[in-house]
């Protein structure tokens, strides 16, 4: 066999540092192989071996040839970012706590259900955009993360999950956590791009992972449970629609361009007009016929009946559903969350328009792992962290 492709050393060491298999998606590691000198179906073999057997020792991949499989132990490895905590909320919610190096970590979480286990994962250590909102927001923006921490997350959920017993009705409002239950043959059968970060701004990373999460080899997910949550990136989307169409949600939270400057900072670069036309274009590609336009509801800043009626006009020039989603408070933000009759009021406006509208079950709140709350541990390299108060202090200016 040739010689594996020389990677960068450790800055603190001259050896090549091992290659991390798991960050590889089909065709990028069919071309690994092939510089290895084996056969393409090497390749199919890893990734089931990697993504659905979950196996991070090379010996134990049985049906590879014992030289291969001792290149491999010698040249590379199976590395996801070690777990730093584990928090279970009293409603079945999951939340691990992964650190991606010395200085940053991030968090992910499983929501279970009675027709699915949804994964919300990070994309980015911090986030560079800045909503006051979102607490990721208030610890700033380090790094990127690489398509193997990012899959990482879903490939140690996913181990964590089938190794240990659930419990009858997880999810439901009156989980029974006494009766274990086996667990069904595909615990995660969503997932979402909704944790720390905003992913179309870590683009080539995230399509990586996206094809791993869609590969029949590796996790096999249909395009349909597999979502991108962003802000309103307009050229990524373009480039999603083109490259890798997944369900697609939109961190819309207003309607109308004054207000969203001041509760998505993006809006200034990509208004809702540039918004809206990257969504009809992209529905071209789309696995659904709708965009999800999700919505956090804030007490007296975005929530009135003149905020719902703009909302209606601005639905008419998309396909779309509506995703409202009560404000899970934080101490930093100083915001309030929409009354539940407010918020009903609110669904019922959009409703008798005929506009399709959820409430999101707030889960995870008493281990902050709902949404909105999510915050590692981040090095910020940006000094937004210095700047969201005055965001803050802004938007709840609106509410006055």
């Amino acid at each position: 066999m040739s010689t594996p492709t020389v990677r960068p050393a450790h800055p603190l060491s001259t050896t090549p540092a091992p290659l991390n298999l798991l960050g590889l998606d089909a065709q990028a590691l069919a071309a690994q192989v092939s510089e290895w000198g084996g056969k393409p179906f090497r390749a199919r073999q890893l990734l089931r071996w990697m993504h659905q057997r979950y196996a991070d020792d090379f010996n134990d991949m049985t049906d590879l040839a014992r030289d291969f499989r001792t290149m491999l132990s010698q040249e590379c490895e199976i590395s996801v970012p070690p777990v730093s905590s584990e928090h279970s909320s009293r409603d079945g919610t999951r939340k691990w706590l992964f650190a991606v190096d010395r200085s940053n970590a991030i968090e992910t979480v499983f929501i279970p259900e009675d027709d699915r286990g949804t994964l919300c994962i990070s994309s980015q250590a911090g986030c560079t955009v800045g909503c006051p909102f979102c607490s990721t927001g208030y610890q700033g923006f380090s790094r990127n993360l690489s398509t193997a921490e990012i899959i990482g997350q879903l490939w140690y959920a996913n181990k964590a999950l089938r190794s240990q017993p659930q419990h009858s009705r997880i999810g439901s409002d009156q989980a029974d956590l006494t009766t274990p239950r086996q667990m069904p043959e595909r615990i995660i059968s969503n997932v979402v791009m909704m944790g720390m970060g905003e992913p179309l701004l870590n683009y080539d990373q995230l399509l990586g992972a996206l094809r791993l999460m869609l590969d029949d080899n590796a996790y096999g997910l249909s395009r349909r449970r597999v979502t991108v949550s962003t802000s309103g990136v307009v050229p990524m989307i373009d480039r999603l629609g083109r490259d890798c169409p997944v369900a697609l949600a939109v961190s819309l939270h207003a309607p109308n361009d004054a207000l969203r400057d001041k509760l998505v900072p993006l809006n200034k670069k990509y208004p809702l007009a540039q918004l809206l036309d990257a969504c009809n274009r992209y529905l071209e590609h789309a696995p659904r016929d709708f965009i999800t336009f999700e919505y956090i509801m804030l007490d007296g800043i975005n929530d009135t009946d003149e905020h719902a009626r703009e909302l209606i006009a601005l639905a008419r020039q998309i396909k779309c559903k509506f995703n409202l989603i009560p404000f899970n408070p934080f101490p930093q933000s100083g915001l309030k969350r929409s009354s539940p009759e407010r918020v009903k009021v609110f669904a019922r406006r959009l409703m008798d328009a005929d506009i399709v509208t959820t409430v999101r079950k707030t889960r995870g709140d008493d281990i902050a792992a709902a949404c909105g709350q999510l915050a590692g541990d981040v090095t910020d390299r940006t000094r937004i962290a210095e700047r969201m108060p005055e965001r803050a202090a802004i938007a709840i200016k609106e509410r006055g």
